[in-house]
């Protein structure tokens, strides 16, 4: 099988890069390969760092699964995706994102999946584009994007499918910072370092306590029929 992600470790940052030689889709085999790479990831220290690649995160589903006709196979594939939106969410240590480019749609929620995001500048976009393309949003992916859009972004981010582009896709809260090209890499890893030096368990503990009420609703709606 072609490799779609790879891990390495750079002390005490696991790294995982997205690369799928296109646009980084979360086919079913890119899920099969994240939640292998995620159970090589130590829960007990260190920090994860997700990233794409250059001038792309990930452009979302694969749109010749959803849109191929095959209902079990794109349920599957919306349910697989779900839940590594919520294992990644719901990690026992720190996540950080480097968004190297373009993040749409499960792409820009998997931003909203990781405790500090690092954006590139660039001529990118940031977008739920859902309900753009005829498609509605099921309730896991809204209850974490609740926990990290901007409540005054809320509408035009989420309902609106607005597309951000990197500055301000700050303050609609898909990023905490926005770097330059030459400046993500070492950013992005200066972060994960500090966040790896994080106390365990104090910090999965604290993460618990204030994902418990979403991270109920995002489970218990992962299903088949809520995809």
């Amino acid at each position: 099988m072609t490799d779609l992600a790879t891990l390495k470790k750079e002390g005490d940052v696991s790294v995982i890069t997205l690369d799928d030689g296109k646009v980084n889709v979360f086919s079913p085999a890119m899920i099969e390969q994240l939640n292998a790479l995620l159970d090589e990831v130590p829960e007990d220290k260190g920090c994860l760092l997700i990233q794409g690649k250059e001038g792309m995160f990930s452009a979302g589903f694969d749109l010749k699964v959803m849109q191929g006709g095959d209902t079990d196979a794109m349920s599957k594939m919306a349910s697989g995706g779900f839940r590594l939106l919520a294992r990644v969410f719901s990690f026992p240590r720190p996540v950080v994102a480097s968004c190297s480019g373009h993040a749409i749609a499960l792409g820009a929620f998997m931003l909203c999946c990781a405790d500090y995001r690092v954006g590139v500048k660039g001529e990118f976009i940031v977008q739920a584009n859902e309900t753009r393309n005829n498609m509605s949003i099921p309730t896991p992916i809204l209850e974490i994007s609740r926990s990290r859009i901007a409540k005054a972004h809320w509408y035009r981010a989420i309902l609106n499918a607005e597309a951000y582009n990197i500055e301000d896709s700050i303050d609609a809260g898909y990023l905490d910072e926005v770097v330059d090209k030459e400046d993500l890499s070492s950013r992005a890893m200066e972060v994960a370092t500090d966040l790896a030096t994080l106390g365990h368990p104090h910090y999965k503990l604290t993460k618990e306590l204030d994902q418990k009420d979403t991270l109920e609703k995002v489970l218990s709606t992962i299903s088949g029929s809520d995809s």
